[in-house]
């Protein structure tokens, strides 16, 4: 990996733990209508602010929940094995990623509607990213236009996730609006041939993007207008945009195709398969995002943290793998890092952070999980993000020498 110089943390922060001395300082009357530090119990606390089909909709997963589940319990099946007198008295989040540093190995999941939740939607939550210097990944299904997403984060990194749809002229146009409005990097989501199959939603009989939220990136676009009357109205548009949203024709060698229309970094997401890894770079993708739709796609699924050691291993060690799902706390960040993935990327707690205090509650969220996760490299003797390894796990269960995950490879 090309070395370059490394991003300051953002403006008041030595180090992420200082939230911790922080709030020791400031004594419990600082904890007063403050959110919660467990990052877990954000939930709980969000659904007594959203409306219930709102909650449902944040929250639900397709059929049983068995994805979502399981992408818990990958988690919980890998225990960190801390190592002791290692004389480490700084640590250092940073990697660098598609060339471009970055202050710590997080970057915010694309999440469509966010207005649904708040009404700054992803302006807010592009803002609170901002705040910590990490990369924000739109989604082509956001509540607010792309360029005025730009506008909010400033310099602040982004990326745009594309959900291509079954108008060419219409994906090229969504792609050459974000290369033109500064994102830095394409993710092409695969895992959608079509919506899953969600009860929490459909015994609500709610879905936001029917009702126009979400739905922005498409009214502001010029292809997508053209195809409708000057007097089209709400309706009209949901009937245009549910007749050209989602493309289940799409083959690998379609992503030939992107590269004639940007020259931006492509990742795919959505891979769970070594094998679709492969195709995925064979045919001009820059690296994967190993992800199940964090277990809102197909019930029953494999779990992404346990498809990540089988795909490092499958790229070797020069390709960018990322990973979401089920990814919570500090320290599930190192598991994912140790287990072979360059960077995870961060979904329904921030989220739950937007629902409940806007741009602030993502800010809080992003320097809870930075704030935890240079604590776990402290009590694991580790220096660096970027040296966590396999050798840090083991199985749950006695200590002994099992099958060891397949290694990530430094690329420092």
């Amino acid at each position: 990996m090309t070395e370059h110089t490394r991003t300051a943390a953002p403006a008041g922060w030595t180090s992420a733990s200082d939230l911790v001395r922080e709030i020791y300082l400031a004594g419990p009357e600082g904890r007063k209508g403050q959110l919660t530090t467990d990052l877990t119990a954000l939930e709980d606390a969000a659904r007594a602010v959203l409306a219930p089909a709102v909650s449902a909709f944040v929250a639900g997963g397709a059929g049983t929940g068995a994805t979502g589940r399981a992408n818990r319990d990958a988690f919980d099946r890998w225990r960190l094995l801390p190592r002791a007198l290692r004389g480490v008295t700084r640590r250092d989040l940073t990697v660098d990623l598609l060339g471009r540093p970055l202050p710590a190995p997080v970057l915010l999941a694309p999440i469509s509607a966010q207005s649904a939740v708040h009404p700054q939607g992803e302006l807010a939550t592009v803002r609170g990213a901002a705040d910590a210097g990490l990369p924000f990944v739109l989604s082509s299904y956001s509540s607010h236009s792309l360029e005025e997403v730009a506008a909010a984060a400033g310099p602040g990194p982004r990326w745009f996730q594309l959900y291509w749809p079954s108008d060419d002229d219409l994906a090229a146009s969504l792609v050459r609006r974000a290369e033109a409005s500064g994102y830095t990097a394409l993710v092409l989501t695969v895992d959608n041939p079509s919506v899953g199959y969600r009860p929490a939603d459909l015994d609500h009989g709610y879905l936001p993007l029917i009702g126009g939220t979400g739905l922005a990136n498409y009214t502001s676009d010029p292809v997508f207008r053209a195809a409708l009357p000057p007097d089209a109205g709400p309706e009209a548009v949901v009937r245009h945009w549910a007749r050209v949203n989602g493309n289940p024709s799409l083959t690998w060698d379609r992503l030939n195709q992107l590269r004639e229309w940007t020259s931006l970094p492509l990742l795919v997401k959505g891979v769970l398969h070594p094998d679709d890894a492969h195709l995925a770079v064979a045919n001009g993708a820059d690296g994967v995002i190993v992800s199940n739709h964090g277990g809102r796609q197909l019930d029953g699924a494999v779990a992404s943290l346990d498809c990540l050691p089988a795909v490092r291993a499958a790229l070797g060690g020069a390709v960018p793998v990322l990973m979401d799902s089920g990814v919570r706390t500090g320290t599930d960040v190192v598991k994912a890092l140790a287990l072979g993935a360059d960077a995870v990327l961060l979904g329904r707690p921030y989220l739950y952070g937007l629902a409940l205090q806007g741009r602030a509650g993502v800010r809080h969220v992003l320097r809870c999980l930075l704030a935890e996760l240079d604590v776990a490299l402290t009590q694991l003797g580790c220096g660096s993000a970027r040296s966590l390894g396999p050798e840090l796990l083991a199985p749950a269960g006695p200590l002994g020498g099992g099958p060891r995950p397949a290694a990530r490879q430094d690329r420092s």
